[in-house]
């Protein structure tokens, strides 16, 4: 399934955005990985920022997290690796991927949506590991399954946050986030049992 795909990492930049900024959404995250959330009121120092943007495509969706009043941003995302080819297997097969920001991530004029949640530094030490983990364990990319509107997803069940249905547009997808959530803006989670 690599096979096809091999090789193709480097080309232009306008044919890398394309690649870099598709995805749709897809597969609802394991319960596992799904922790219970309990609304608090106090803001914290911390912050995950579901985001959506425009791309050449439908437009791609992907996470800011970080330390609130810090100018330094983290940005993870799932797109796939390469050109515009890869993009394009990967509405048929699994394509390689990457998890980092990807062209357009940093510009506030392609933003399109936007829903940040505040935690404590604890929790959020927590979210961030599962972030890095999901980072570590995402290779591939599809258009229809393991895609940016699914990573971002999973991340936001992890909260304990409401997901909408995977098969919308990025915008769509982080705009229904927020409003099945009731535009709340902390999260905290519920103690590890056992």
């Amino acid at each position: 399934m690599f096979v096809a795909s091999g090789g193709l990492e480097a080309g232009s930049s306008s044919a890398q955005q394309l690649a870099a900024h598709s995805s749709m959404a897809a597969a609802t995250p394991a319960t596992s990985d799904v922790k219970p959330a309990r609304q608090s009121t106090a803001k914290g120092p911390y912050y995950v920022d579901f985001r959506a943007r425009t791309a050449a495509s439908y437009g791609h969706a992907f996470i800011w997290y970080g330390k609130t009043g810090q100018r330094e941003v983290e940005v993870a995302g799932l797109h796939p690796a390469g050109d515009t080819v890869p993009y394009v297997l990967g509405h048929i097969m699994f394509v390689p991927s990457e998890t980092g920001a990807s062209y357009g991530d940093l510009d506030e004029e392609y933003l399109t949506a936007s829903y940040r949640v505040y935690l404590n530094e604890a929790d959020a030490m927590k979210v961030f590991a599962y972030i890095k983990h999901l980072q570590a364990t995402s290779p591939v990319w599809n258009a229809a399954t393991t895609n940016c509107t699914n990573f971002i997803g999973r991340i936001a069940a992890f909260m304990g946050l409401k997901t909408p249905f995977h098969l919308i547009k990025p915008e769509e997808y982080v705009n229904q986030l927020r409003e099945l959530n009731g535009g709340r803006k902390t999260v905290q989670l519920e103690p590890d049992r056992g």
